[in-house]
């Protein structure tokens, strides 16, 4: 039978002209029989391939044998009512309809990934086969010419039910207005329009079921999966219930060591401008040094054209890298990010070109007054990048922004002390106090993160990762390797590559394992 095929006809409700439904929906978990049909029509009807799900089926064993049972999560995106996906997208390739759909157009997208990092249900995917965001949408084409969804047409127990939250006449507004419903992950503010009845705490929440050891599951091992989120770590059990995940699907990390190179090139790139300026503007290197007329921007343009490198690199649509700013989406911090080191890069490239003409005196001053916040800013934006991806407890700090700050400033003058080395020996003393504060800063920053309480399990778990588990190697190492900067007014550059080092290792441990909690 084809799937629409018995699809019931949503009657639209008597509205006044500039009025559109509201479209929410409820998975009735004491119906579901973990059957997979939804799963099954939604790949048919949206040719999703083989891999990936715009919904699946989760199950949860609870309790322990002989008083145990099986409790399912029919999972997907939660139509949110402010969708952190839409706002993160640079493009506005994610974005919600007038009728409250959050939908997709894959034809612009680029595949930065932030919309996957931003939804904190893991409701994105990119699409192996044409490499675009993806995820349900409701079956919007179906429901433009008022047919349900797939998954509403083919469940034999009518578990799952679409209709109108403003109309009093559909059955999903009298379950939500009446019933007790759960949503998943209310405290991050999206007002989710996927509405739960019945289903079990343990499937709710991605860490009150234990997971089964070495990635074994029910029917299948989800092996290896390029860039997975890890599955070593036990959960956090939130109910008095014993409960084993029993069948999941693999969910892949957005963002690789491309983004943990790109926070450090960027830091380099801001950081030494930065670092070199306020030696001038302090007295303590000339304005007619080699170190500042010509080092200093051709340094920081080098390492921020590597950034865009890394960046445009990282795209699933390297091609279409140019939307971001063809058709820009402004809440978006990838655009703003984009702008920012756009015209850092130009004022660098002002610098570089008035030394090379002799300019001086008040030429370089001008200059300096726009590179300086701009540098600033560009180390800094990227904690708002960060703060987008609301699916990531650990980076939703306020102390992120001056943290790229200090790690900025470290990583600048650690580069600078190799060339002042040769080319302005007077430099060497301040530029090794600079690094050896910063260096400290770093580490007190560092460690004020691993030990403070977290008020969310996910960052508490997100730092056990990080210094305990699948990224402790780096995360140590970089503690070490940076440490030896403190020494830096005795040694000297000696310790500049060490520093650098360092903090690479520093930054791969913070961005991956800022990604390694399940969050579905």
């Amino acid at each position: 039978m084809e799937v629409g095929s018995t699809a019931t006809i949503i009657e639209p409700r008597p509205t006044r002209a500039h009025e559109l439904p509201r479209w929410a929906k409820v998975i009735d978990q004491t119906r579901c029989i973990g059957c997979h049909a939804c799963s099954t029509a939604c790949k048919s009807e949206n040719d999703v391939p083989l891999g990936v799900n715009r919904t699946y089926v989760k199950y949860v064993d609870v309790g322990t044998f002989p008083r145990a049972r099986r409790a399912f999560q029919v999972t997907r995106c939660n139509q949110c009512a402010d969708p952190p996906c839409a706002e993160a997208c640079p493009t506005a390739a994610m974005y919600q309809r007038a009728d409250g759909i959050v939908d997709f157009d894959k034809s612009i997208c680029i595949g930065c990934k932030a919309c996957i990092a931003a939804c904190p249900y893991d409701a994105i995917f990119i699409n192996p086969e044409d490499h675009s965001a993806e995820k349900c949408n409701f079956c919007a084409h179906r429901i433009d010419v008022g047919l349900e969804p797939a998954c509403v047409v083919v469940c034999p127990v009518e578990a799952i039910l679409v209709g109108d939250l403003d109309d009093p006449r559909s059955k999903v507004a009298r379950i939500v207005g009446r019933e007790a419903v759960a949503v998943r992950r209310p405290e991050k503010e999206t007002h989710p329009k996927l509405f739960y009845k019945g289903a079990h705490q343990a499937t709710l929440d991605p860490l009150a079921a234990r997971r089964p050891p070495g990635g074994i599951f029910l029917w299948s091992e989800q092996g290896s999966v390029r860039h997975q989120v890890s599955s070593g770590h036990p959960g956090v059990p939130n109910s008095a219930a014993a409960a084993m995940l029993a069948y999941d699907v693999p969910h892949r990390a957005p963002w690789d060591w491309r983004l943990s190179l790109y926070t450090w090139t960027k830091g380099i790139a801001a950081g030494a401008y930065l670092v070199t300026a306020l030696l001038v503007l302090c007295g303590l290197l000339p304005d007619s040094s080699p170190l500042w007329k010509l080092v200093a921007p051709v340094v920081a343009g080098t390492f921020l054209g590597l950034t865009g490198l890394v960046l445009i690199a990282d795209l699933d649509h390297p091609e279409r890298f140019y939307l971001i700013f063809a058709r820009p989406q402004w809440r978006s911090w990838l655009v703003r990010g984009a702008v920012l080191i756009s015209a850092y890069a130009a004022v660098l490239a002002l610098h570089f070109i008035a030394s090379l003409a002799g300019a001086s005196g008040g030429w370089q001053r001008a200059v300096m007054v726009a590179a300086m916040p701009l540098a600033v800013l560009t180390a800094i934006y990227t904690a708002y990048l960060f703060a987008q991806a609301k699916a990531r407890d650990l980076w939703q700090s306020a102390l992120l922004p001056p943290h790229f700050a200090v790690q900025a400033v470290l990583a600048g003058s650690a580069v600078m002390l190799p060339f002042a080395a040769r080319l302005e020996p007077s430099a060497l003393a301040p530029l090794s106090m600079v690094l050896a504060a910063s260096a400290l800063a770093h580490l007190a920053m560092v460690a004020g993160e691993v030990t403070l309480a977290h008020p969310t399990a996910h960052a508490r778990l997100a730092v056990e990762e990080m210094t305990r588990r699948g990224y402790r190697a780096f995360f140590w190492s970089g503690i070490v390797l940076t440490s030896t900067a403190l020494v830096a007014p005795w040694l000297g550059a000696i310790v500049a590559p060490l520093a650098l080092g360092g903090l690479l290792a520093h930054e791969h441990a913070y961005v991956q394992a800022g990604q390694a909690v399940p969050l579905a």
